[in-house]
């Protein structure tokens, strides 16, 4: 993937995952996005490092974080943005996604943001482009998100800056979670002390132990979280699954959702996320996802920068 995503120069041609990045990219990237909330004054003075650019969100999924960051990103760096409605395209019509893209491409465009069900498709995109355009992953199938996993990090630094001290559960659905993915590439590159994951058996890869070397796996949450500085808690991606896979919402929640008397196993100060949406009462109590400790609106807001670094570092001259 390397090949693809970087020249030959070294310069990120493409943000298709984060594995394979190392502590010095993705700190450098975490630095761009807190240099650019300083510039911009925290989104209020708009940029012009963009400007004249063309940037086109490709969105087969719903969205409603990603995608209005994303727009917000853009615009807020000078540069033009489409939301290219689907349902209104051709590709109703029959026309494949690569005949979309060439078409689009011929319009001079610079970057696509792609979101898709089908993890590869912004790799499939990246390696078929005849201009310059940037491809930009904002989630594919369960394979990656890579602009979350750098917001979560950069949402843990912010509070937590010796990342190498920390303990880190995340706990949910992870065999269907490119959130999962992307957030252990980039916590185990920044160098966190333990990674932790825990989820019922069938909500594990298959080949877990394969997939994620960097981890501990739990079925037992109040083991996993006993001692944590962080909690990362997953939606159940029902899009993705068998429904009759898992137990009830009420008898999943008892199990593996984090509650206050739960989060009591944890430090004191452990700090909470979620990548949303939430399900409340399901993966969060309401009580948690609004308390103190969370830090799930932080994530929200240190998207946009995490956003705007990405497409500075594609596109800016």
């Amino acid at each position: 993937m390397d090949e693809l995503q970087f020249d030959a120069n070294g310069r990120l041609r493409h943000l298709i995952t984060l594995d394979g990045f190392d502590r010095v990219r993705i700190h450098g990237m975490l630095d761009r996005a807190d240099a650019l909330r300083r510039e911009s004054r925290d989104g209020a003075c708009p940029l012009d490092l963009l400007h004249g650019r063309t940037v086109i969100n490709l969105f087969f999924e719903p969205s409603t974080r990603t995608r209005t960051s994303f727009d917000l990103a853009a615009k807020r760096l000078g540069a033009q943005v489409i939301n290219f409605d689907i349902a209104r395209s051709s590709t109703v019509k029959g026309e494949s996604l690569l005949d979309t893209i060439h078409t689009l491409e011929a319009m001079h465009c610079d970057a696509f943001v792609v979101r898709h069900a089908e993890s590869g498709t912004p790799a499939l995109i990246a390696r078929n482009l005849r201009t310059r355009a940037a491809v930009l992953n904002a989630g594919d199938g369960n394979h990656a998100h890579p602009t979350q996993g750098l917001l979560d990090a950069l949402t843990l630094r912010r509070q937590r800056p010796d990342l190498q001290d920390l303990r880190v559960v995340i706990c949910g659905d992870i065999r269907h979670s490119r959130v999962a993915r992307s957030d252990v590439h980039a916590l185990a590159a920044l160098g966190v002390r333990e990674l932790r994951l825990c989820a019922p058996a069938n909500l594990l890869p298959e080949s877990a132990a394969e997939e994620f070397p960097q981890c501990g796996f739990f079925h037992n949450f109040d083991e996993a979280i006993d001692g944590c500085d962080v909690a990362i808690m997953l939606r159940l991606q029902k899009e993705r699954m068998d429904l009759a896979a898992i137990p009830s919402e009420a008898e999943y929640f008892a199990q593996y959702g984090l509650t206050p008397a739960r989060l009591k196993r944890a430090r004191a100060d452990c700090l909470v996320m979620h990548p949303g949406p939430i399900n409340r009462n399901v993966e969060i109590a309401g009580e948690v996802a609004d308390g103190t400790q969370s830090l799930i609106l932080d994530q929200v807001a240190n998207g946009v920068f995490v956003r705007m670094a990405v497409l500075a570092e594609l596109l800016a001259a």
